[in-house]
């Protein structure tokens, strides 16, 4: 059968099971039962206490639920054609959680991108109306910034005293623990999910090192972006994706760690952007044959394969051959746990980095470096709206005598370099991406942000824009085609 991987996420329902005794059984001496307990009456049995519990849960939790309705233009396959990509208007319904009174919402960039326009609606959130009043309805929202490769988005309402909840520590959560998935399935607003952590660390693709927190509490398309939380009400993962056959709930749901929702939200909040970081050092999961043909001191953990001369690991005193145990104490099996452990610390922060070496434990202080190639660190170099190119949908920077020496190789010596791309262009096609620079548009050279935007201007609508970018040394043309 075929796999459905699905933006959306899935859990099962847990049922209780009752057995009644058939009345046919009762004999006709036994004395009359007790009335029923009126509605108002209360039951202190365990199951009406679970029940009672789960109630004040839902309660409080809701409260700082959103649904999320984002509207713009995006790509659909043409039903009469063959794989003919159409460019329509698309609207998108999904969830978000609000981590910030101050009105900042945290939801899946999968939701948001692309989107011109976005409201959010929580129930009870009032919006001030013109003459003062407060009535209730969606509230227009800002794109603070999203990261693709996370998945993870930062929106912010105007509005104050807003009921946040708490991020967890995805670290200590256990398989078989009880979660509660809230948001809007299938664009029923204010919804809820019970079900256990399937698993605490999933990794989904080979090709993908990111790691999920696998759950069985039933999530629907319209659950993305809304937040998988413990039975104290703190936010354990963001819902993001299901595995399913059939395309519905299956029980194959997964959210991205709380852990990394924590670093991607402070970033994004802050900055608008995230930075990567790295610390120089190339990894192996140990294996039991690993282990004995290297007589490693234990057959589980990460081996480091590599240290790079003059990286922070190696100024740390880190060891090819080093076996890591821990990162800031905490268990290091393999390197996926590595990689989202060491995810959890910003650049410039230290990260102590526990391994073993000729039977003694060592523990390296090794600073988190930004990536040298990460297209992200332009993004710095951004001043204010001026380097928005709405047209081609970028963020761009000017190349100047700073810039050129971090990028001393450049074919061209003169351009637009992509800082980041904005949610959406006027323009059909795939556009620039970060790192990429411009040098030309349809022969014309460019200089700066200011010659880019003349030079898109006088391009009537309907004629092809061809770029000509350079990325990674490489030049080549770019061709696009206005609405």
């Amino acid at each position: 059968m075929k796999l459905i991987f699905s933006r959306f996420l899935s859990l099962t329902t847990l049922l209780v099971v009752f057995a009644l005794t058939p009345a046919a059984t009762v004999a006709q001496t036994e004395k009359p039962s007790a009335a029923p307990t009126s509605a108002g009456a209360t039951r202190n049995d365990s199951l009406h206490v679970f029940s009672q519990s789960v109630q004040a849960l839902t309660a409080t939790v809701t409260k700082s639920v959103v649904q999320i309705v984002a509207t713009g233009y995006g790509f659909s396959s043409g039903k009469d054609s063959n794989n003919t990509a159409l460019f329509e208007p698309q609207e998108a319904i999904g969830a978000g959680v609000i981590l910030s009174s101050d009105g900042y919402i945290v939801t899946n960039a999968h939701v948001v991108q692309g989107a011109r326009r976005i409201r959010v609606r929580l129930p009870g959130l009032e919006a001030p109306g013109p003459d003062g009043s407060k009535p209730h309805g969606p509230v227009t929202a800002k794109l603070v910034g999203l990261d693709r490769q996370s998945d993870l988005a930062v929106l912010k309402v105007d509005l104050t005293d807003l009921p946040a909840l708490p991020l967890a520590d995805s670290d200590e959560l256990k398989q078989g623990q009880v979660v509660f998935a809230f948001g809007s399935p299938q664009g029923l607003e204010n919804s809820v999910t019970m079900g256990v952590v399937s698993a605490t660390s999933r990794q989904v693709s080979e090709d993908n090192p990111t790691t999920y927190v696998q759950t069985d509490a039933p999530i629907n398309p319209g659950n993305s972006g809304g937040p998988l939380v413990d039975v104290d009400g703190r936010v354990v993962g963001i819902d993001t994706f299901i595995l399913s056959e059939s395309g519905g709930s299956e029980g194959l749901g997964f959210a991205i760690p709380s852990n990394v929702v924590r670093n991607i939200y402070e970033q994004l909040k802050t900055e608008g952007h995230v930075h990567r970081g790295q610390i120089g050092v190339y990894l192996h999961t140990i294996t039991p044959d690993l282990a004995e043909g290297l007589k490693l001191p234990r057959d589980h953990g990460v081996l480091l394969e590599d240290v790079s001369p003059g990286s922070s690991a190696e100024k740390a005193g880190l060891k090819v051959g080093d076996v890591v145990t821990n990162i800031g104490g905490k268990p290091v099996g393999d390197v996926k746990q590595f990689a989202t452990q060491l995810f959890t610390y910003k650049i410039g922060q230290a990260a102590p980095i526990g391994v073993l070496r000729d039977g003694k434990e060592v523990t390296a202080d090794v600073t988190v470096a930004e990536r040298p190639d990460d297209p992200q660190r332009f993004a710095d170099m951004v001043t204010g709206p001026g380097n928005v190119v709405e047209r081609l949908g970028i963020v761009g920077v000017t190349i100047n005598d700073d810039l050129r020496k971090l990028m001393p190789d450049l074919r061209i010596p003169s351009g637009v370099i992509v800082a980041a791309r904005t949610p959406a262009s006027t323009l059909l096609g795939d556009g620039p991406e970060p790192g990429d620079v411009i040098h030309s548009v349809n022969t014309t050279p460019i200089a700066d942000i200011a010659g880019l935007k003349q030079v898109l201007r006088a391009i009537p609508p309907g004629d092809p824009i061809v770029l000509q970018i350079e990325h990674d040394g490489e030049l080549s043309y770019l061709v696009m085609e206005s609405e």
